[in-house]
């Protein structure tokens, strides 16, 4: 076996397994070694059932008390007993799983590892792992890589096949350049390879994920060195000026721009008249008013005798955006289309033609407006939200449709400074920190789950005048559960707590493009009035009714991403509120959430963020909303993101050819870096 070999070279991968890896992206058996963990299973010493902490994944020593009883419920078949220690007793409950019967008799005692959950007030544990003291003693020694899945592959497939492939990993060559390695005493390629998949220990684990964490970043700032190279030799060949309809719609909005805004439209304007292509970053938090500013950008564009393109991350977004740039373009009598999936056939064409022959002023839509096929015929500006990697590829393909673009790239992701030099080393840096006097501060409250139902009957005192709510639930880490369940089971939970008359559903990632779209829109249109989801898919959508956004487990979260989503609501003119139930007892939590409750400002809690936060943690969920690289996390690895920028910097003063890279597979990864 080599690591060219498809995985269907693996002794048991069929069609059907094949093209599941094929959804991950998963082709050869070089891709699959590079399919990392997202975190690591320890089993700990078990702990008796009285003290079990609610929510958490644990071990416990228990005796079968009861013999094991089925049960039919609609397509499930429910098998249970009950297990007790000295301490208490707790309910153990597997579904469709018959076998059961003949495995569990009253008496025998083994250690169960799950997650414990509280239903009808008896404690229970949903299918757990089962060892007998001897062969726990043996798990006691492993620590147990958890991978990102697809729908139908599992954790244990997984497993088994990266056991299969073991044997090629010394295939796996050092393509680091010069002497970096030794220089930043980082472990071997192919021993971080190994030990990333089966760790010896937590240090060997450390190591590993260290240097395999420093390759992420060395290649995205590689990567963003060379933009740099691509982009000081880049001509401006637009002959844009600031015309006079600019100042006509900042003289007619509802609303004064806050200095903020008007100091980063001065500076794109000298970007658009400059001498170079533009490629600049807006950083504003949520509410700061981006979206105006890049309207101004676009009427000059277009004033100039150009076309612009405005590029989302959802179709509804994009919805929205289109919405509201005809609405703030009318009175100019600018051309303007939105070009995404669900956009009819017939419509696409007459767009495409449009945006080919000039009578199309500005398009928005999703990475649709950037395919091969679409041909324009003066495009001047790209300008992308929330889309970071917008690098080599896309404007290569965007050049080979006429000059290049200027790029203007807007976020709301608060990045501290410090760490946004570095990750955005080729972009020039606006931030917006002003908010509009119009804007609300957001009400903020942490509170533990006693408090829950009172919660609800918040939410229900909010709908009733009209209003809306979102209620965001973590994404499910354990075993085999899916983040589905999670959600399911909680707007069961909704439903059943609040009144008949509030309409609630729920959003996850396993549903497709067009049915997340459905559900957002009927949001949006208030046919839904509580809408539950977990923070996987882009809850981006900017519904000014919604007052209320209640996070289920806050602790589980960065902060940064917290804020992220605190400000999917106070987007109207009424007050708005937060409501955070923090189900951990660590001060450390406590200390975390204390910054929401006490600040709305972005970067004043990103920077926190950093400083609060500790080493990577291998046995929680990655915490930053930042999902530029599989391994690395821009707040728990800032150490490491730093020290990777000083070897680019070192490569710099010893002359390195960025741009005529020679080793091959460094190269490769590179090329597969900018695909991301």
């Amino acid at each position: 076996m080599r690591l060219t070999d498809s995985v269907s070279e693996i002794k048991g991968i069929g069609e059907k397994t094949t093209s599941l890896y094929r959804k991950l992206k998963i082709n050869t058996i070089e891709n699959l070694l590079e399919h990392y963990p997202r975190y690591y299973l320890a089993y700990e010493e078990p702990i008796d059932i009285a003290e079990v902490p609610i929510g958490q994944r644990v071990a416990i020593r228990a005796t079968v008390n009861s013999y094991v009883e089925m049960k039919k419920m609609r397509t499930l078949t429910v098998s249970t007993f009950t297990a007790k220690d000295y301490t208490g007793s707790i309910k153990m409950v597997w579904f469709n799983s018959p076998f059961i019967k003949k495995v569990f008799h009253v008496g025998q005692t083994y250690i169960f590892v799950g997650t414990v959950s509280v239903r009808n007030y008896q404690k229970v544990m949903e299918h757990p792992e089962y060892y007998t003291e001897a062969k726990y003693l043996e798990k006691r020694k492993e620590l147990q890589p958890v991978y990102p899945l697809t729908e139908g592959l599992t954790n244990q497939r997984i497993q088994k096949d990266m056991k299969a492939v073991g044997g090629v990993i010394h295939e796996m060559e050092e393509y680091l350049p010069l002497d970096i390695p030794e220089r930043y005493g980082l472990m071997e390629y192919q021993e971080a390879i190994r030990q990333i998949h089966f760790p010896k220990n937590y240090e060997q684990l450390e190591l590993a994920r260290h240097r395999l964490v420093f390759d992420e970043f060395f290649l995205f700032l590689l990567s963003m060195r060379r933009l740099e190279l691509h982009r000081a030799k880049v001509e401006n060949h637009f002959q844009i000026t600031r015309g006079k309809k600019c100042q006509e719609l900042m003289e007619h909005l509802p609303y004064e721009l806050t200095n903020a805004q008007k100091m980063v439209f001065e500076e794109i304007c000298q970007d658009l008249t400059g001498s170079s292509v533009m490629n600049r970053l807006v950083q504003g938090d949520v509410g700061s008013g981006k979206t105006v500013v890049a309207v101004l950008a676009l009427l000059m564009v277009v004033e100039s005798g150009y076309q612009g393109a405005f590029m989302a991350p959802t179709e509804v977004l994009a919805s929205q955006h289109y919405d509201t740039i005809v609405h703030m373009l009318e009175p100019f009598s600018i051309r303007v289309a939105l070009l995404i999936g669900s956009t009819p056939a017939k419509e696409k064409r007459q767009i495409y033609q449009g945006l080919e022959d000039g009578t199309i002023d500005v398009v928005i839509g999703t990475h649709a407006i950037i395919q091969e096929k679409i041909q324009y015929q003066k495009l001047a500006l790209v300008i992308t939200d929330e889309q970071h990697r917008f690098g080599v590829h896309q404007r290569e393909q965007l050049a080979n449709k006429g000059k290049e673009p200027h790029v203007l790239v807007m976020s709301a992701t608060p990045i501290p400074r410090t760490l946004a030099i570095i990750l955005y080393g080729d972009l020039d840096i606006s931030i917006m920190k002003e908010m509009p006097a119009s804007r609300l501060p957001i009400k903020n409250c942490v509170v533990g789950a006693e408090s829950r139902v009172t919660a609800y009957h918040f939410i229900e005192k909010e709908v009733e005048k009209g209003h809306q709510a979102y209620v965001i639930c973590p994404m499910v880490e354990g075993g085999e559960s899916t983040e589905m369940e999670n959600v399911v089971d909680y707007a069961d939970n909704l439903r059943t707590n609040l009144s008949p008359y509030i309409q609630v559903e729920y959003l996850h990632g396993k549903m497709s493009a067009k049915e997340k779209s459905q559900i957002m829109e009927r949001f949006y249109s208030n046919e839904i009035q509580v809408l539950v989801s977990t923070t996987v898919i882009e809850v981006g959508i900017d519904n000014p009714n919604a007052t209320v956004m209640m996070i289920e487990n806050a602790e589980r979260f960065g902060l940064a991403q917290l804020h992220q989503l605190r400000g999917r609501v106070g987007r109207g003119s009424e007050q708005s509120y937060c409501i955070m139930i923090n189900t951990s007892e660590k001060e450390d939590a406590k200390e975390r959430l204390d910054v929401l409750y006490q600040s709305n400002d972005g970067f004043h809690i990103a920077n926190e963020d950093l400083r609060l936060r500790g080493p990577g943690d291998f046995f929680g969920v990655r915490q930053s909303g930042e999902m530029l690289f599989h391994l690395a996390d821009i707040y728990n690895d800032a150490d490491i993101l730093r020290q990777a920028q000083s070897a680019i910097q070192y490569l710099e003063r010893e002359k390195y050819d960025f741009e005529n890279i020679q080793h091959y597979k460094l190269s490769e990864k590179l090329d597969m870096a900018l695909n991301l």
